[in-house]
């Protein structure tokens, strides 16, 4: 057995009993950080093997014992005598096993709970800090004719994209944009569009483009599975008139099409969000048509050659190390043109949320892979399609950074408002991205109550830390 198929075993038996990977460590072994220990390569011993095996035979999952079964070599050693030998070497991910339709998991997305995605977003400061990073950039980019070429890998709310694209018509006021966001959630895609009247009006030669594909596919619009392809919506909008009022009705109209075609469904074999029906969706001035048409992009696919690709918290921080950088930063980075740049930024941790978090689960820690750790991975994927990139992790001091959540000074006092211990309870169980299934019974107990109170008064006031790393393309 080796250290993959022990973790296919363990999130199985978590999904099975709901478990979280870290409880499951603590109550098998008393290590919260044993999954993450065996995915980062760490090695355990037989006897730990031995005392996993035996917490999961006495504590079935639905009634079923599930017994993990040995190798024969492997029992044969550790009854020899042959001592606590290293039974597991390597980091590799689990294998996605099929989720059952009762699963905690089934139906988790971190973006998708839009009651916290909300409230997080309108009582934190991180999309202002994310914006002015991911706008320090643009001095650091050459675009090249016929655009500027930026990439969102994940739009949200649109608020990071519409910030960047002020920065850049204040930097490059005349030249032509080109910009694709990805987003496969229909409540993101409209809280985008409703904020991009004024950014037409503002900047003509503006070539906005949405679409749900994957990551792999997104940047170049193409869709590599025939059936997908097949089955293709590609929707042209050349917005008429020149107030952003019209234009503005013009994006409204777009309901009806949004509803019936950005629909998403969730896959049976990993519990991740999957779209029916790839969408493309693109967006210009019709009277900026002759300017943008070496832009316009057509089914088929396009170049991909960005000058800036943004990418902020563009997976889940208990994913695996494989999935971060195969399935996500690896084909951002294939996309860069010369002198291209792609900043990525995720949760670090190690800050007052998190201790608001493990006062209630001691021991959880979800940021279990820094920046290192990332790029080394994605090094090691790309290969020698790497040798013209550069991998910057910076140090800590530029790498991290802090955003707060917005109270008045007023409210952190002896008597700590209702409604701001609930905002405070929303941004630190969302930014750790606690599943629901774990906070019912915290919930009920109300000892969450006393933990975030606690916390904000030792600190006075709540904040979190965000880190960053740059991928960056030679120029030719």
């Amino acid at each position: 057995m080796n250290a993959q198929q022990l973790l296919e075993e363990i999130a199985g038996y978590c999904r099975q009993t709901g478990l979280a990977e870290s409880t499951f460590g603590r109550r098998a072994v008393n290590d919260g950080k044993l999954a993450a220990r065996l995915r980062n390569g760490g090695r355990i011993t037989t006897d730990t093997l031995d005392r996993i095996q035996h917490f999961i035979a006495t504590h079935p999952a639905h009634g079923r014992s599930t017994i993990i079964e040995r190798p024969r070599e492997t029992r044969t050693s550790a009854a020899s005598g042959a001592g606590p030998a290293a039974a597991f070497i390597g980091g590799a991910a689990p294998i996605a096993t099929p989720l059952t339709p009762g699963d905690p998991q089934r139906n988790f997305r971190f973006f998708d709970n839009r009651q916290k995605y909300l409230l997080f977003v309108n009582t934190c400061s991180e999309k202002w800090e994310v914006a002015s990073r991911v706008s320090d950039e643009l001095a650091h980019i050459h675009p090249r004719p016929p655009a500027v070429r930026v990439f969102d890998a994940g739009v949200g709310d649109g608020s990071v994209l519409v910030r960047a694209m002020r920065a850049m018509h204040d930097r490059f006021p005349t030249m032509p944009f080109y910009l694709v966001g990805k987003e496969i959630s229909l409540e993101d895609v409209r809280l985008t569009l409703q904020k991009m009247a004024d950014r037409f009006f503002e900047h003509p030669a503006t070539m906005l483009v949405l679409t749900n594909l994957a990551y792999a596919d997104a940047p170049w619009l193409h869709v590599k599975s025939v059936n997908a392809a097949s089955s293709l919506v590609w929707h042209e909008l050349p917005l008429q008139g020149n107030s952003a009022h019209r234009f503005e009705q013009q994006i409204i109209a777009l309901e009806p099409f949004l509803a019936a075609s950005w629909k998403a469904d969730v896959s049976q074999r990993t519990g991740n969000p999957i779209y029916e029906r790839p969408v493309v969706l693109v967006i210009y001035r019709d009277d900026h048509r002759f300017l943008l048409d070496p832009i316009i992009p057509k089914p088929g696919g396009t170049l991909a050659n960005y000058d800036l690709v943004i990418a902020s918290q563009p997976y889940r921080a208990r994913a695996s190390l494989e999935f971060k950088a195969k399935r996500v930063i690896a084909p951002l980075a294939r996309a860069l043109g010369p002198g291209g740049r792609l900043i990525a930024i995720h949760s670090h941790g190690h800050d007052p949320g998190m201790e608001i978090v493990q006062r209630v689960w001691p021991g959880d820690n979800p940021f279990i892979h820094d920046r290192h750790q990332i790029l080394k991975a994605v090094k090691h994927e790309l290969g020698s399609a790497g040798r013209d990139l550069n991998f910057n992790a910076y140090a800590d001091n530029r790498s991290l950074f802090k955003y707060v959540m917005h109270t008045l000074p007023t409210e952190i006092s002896d008597s700590i408002g209702t409604s701001t211990l609930f905002a405070a309870w929303n941004a630190a169980i969302y930014v750790a991205q606690v599943e629901d299934d774990r906070l019912a019974e915290v919930v009920a107990d109300g000892r969450y109550i006393e933990a975030t109170r606690s916390v904000l008064r030792e600190r006075g006031g709540l904040w979190f830390f965000d880190e960053r790393y740059v991928i960056s393309r030679r120029q030719a």
